[in-house]
């Protein structure tokens, strides 16, 4: 036996993301247009970064609170205040080494090996392959399309939960789709929680970027304190902080040691400079913020109207998150699409086939960057879907 044959079937089993096997086909292409990732195009504001690197120069360099420094988790209770009306207490706060590491986390709080969990679909991959690396079994339950228009049969989940289901991950705004439940979505699902005993593992990163105006509609709105729900998020995406990797989860108060326990056995925490850093945006960030929502509102509206204007494209605007994900007509193979487009028209999209199942024959573009990129490249593509 080998060295590769002798490693464990869970690892092994991980799969390669179909979007980074596009990234690294034109990452070093010149003059490419990158859309194919989930972030921005600003780098971390000043006001984020000088807290995090004066801190880091005065030594804060040693273990610190494994569930967060408690000013940060002040800060995460204000903001969870002001943002939804709810004051939580510091305890059911913990700070993770990423929003990546808080789903990471919450899979291992919920799920025994073999459990399974149902996602809804076209979906994020990074969940399921982490379900996958904990043991766990993902479970599609698809999203409605038509005309353009993604939408939940709250039947559909239901009729996919099983004794072995454990938990629900919903992620809305989503992505890809821009799927946004509605308040009754979100009452539905909470009720067939409720109904079988369900843990709901709630993805709201994108919240703040709903084109309807102020936040999305959340768990936060309609749950009760004995609910048992999860929500995972990050510092990324509303603060331009991708690459710094700090995120929170939020969760009721009698689980937050186990989760202090997962954070001690993957990390021992994240760096105290980082957290720093992290309080700045919270405490200052709300400008920003905005500046962020109206850049990727005005580029929503420039791409979708450029690829729509084509007659080739089916799509709509997003109700939230920052991307487009649509359908080229006659496209079968969006993997190859997507490499294709890269070397005919130097714009970086992640295909369809990443996404799990119902989103295969459609292409994803990120669309948080400034206007100028954005326009040249909807114009490319749309000059690609016209050659085809």
């Amino acid at each position: 036996m080998n060295q590769f044959e002798s490693l464990s079937r869970r690892a092994m089993n991980a799969p390669e993301s179909g979007i980074v096997a596009v990234v690294n086909h034109g990452r070093l292409k010149p003059g490419l247009i990158p859309l194919w990732a989930g972030e921005g195009d600003e780098k971390t504001p000043d006001f984020i970064a000088r807290p995090a690197t004066e801190a880091l120069l005065a030594g804060e360099t040693f273990y610190t609170w494994q569930r967060g420094i408690p000013q940060l988790r002040q800060a995460l209770a204000d903001y969870h205040a002001r943002l939804f009306g709810k004051q939580l207490p510091l305890d059911a706060f913990c700070v993770t080494g990423s929003g990546m590491q808080a789903i990471k986390i919450a899979i291992e709080a919920v799920v025994d090996p073999g459990d399974e969990v149902i996602q809804i679909t076209p979906a994020w991959p990074n969940f399921a392959a982490a379900l996958g690396m904990s043991g766990g079994v993902s479970v599609a339950a698809t999203l409605d399309y038509a005309n353009g228009r993604w939408s939940i049969d709250p039947d559909r989940i239901s009729s996919v939960i099983t004794p072995k289901t454990r938990a629900l991950f919903i992620n809305t705004p989503s992505n890809p789709t821009g799927w946004t439940a509605t308040r009754d979505d979100l009452v539905a699902i909470l009720d067939l929680a409720r109904k079988h005993g369900l843990w709901i593992i709630a993805d709201e990163i994108y919240t703040r970027f709903y084109y309807a105006g102020g936040r999305a509609p959340s768990f936060m709105d309609i749950m009760d304190d004995d609910d048992r729900i999860i929500f995972v998020n990050t510092f990324s995406k509303n603060w331009s902080m991708t690459g710094w990797r700090v995120g929170w989860i939020v969760a009721p108060p009698s689980i937050i040691q186990v989760l202090e326990n997962s954070v001690q056995y993957q990390t021992s925490g994240v760096a105290q400079f980082m957290q720093k850093g992290a309080l700045a945006a919270l405490e200052h960030g709300e400008d920003f913020v905005e500046a962020q929502i109206a850049k990727a509102t005005a580029a929503r509206d420039l791409f979708c109207d450029a690829l729509t204007g084509t007659n080739r494209v089916v799509t709509q605007k997003p109700d939230g998150a920052f991307y487009a994900f649509f359908r080229i007509d006659g496209v079968t193979d969006t993997r190859a699409t997507a490499i294709d487009i890269v070397d005919r028209a130097g714009v970086g999209l992640a295909p369809g086939t990443a996404f799990a199942e119902g989103g295969a024959t459609f292409l994803r573009a990120c669309f948080l960057r400034r206007l100028d990129h954005v326009e040249e490249a909807a114009g490319r593509l749309a000059e690609y879907i016209s050659s085809l």
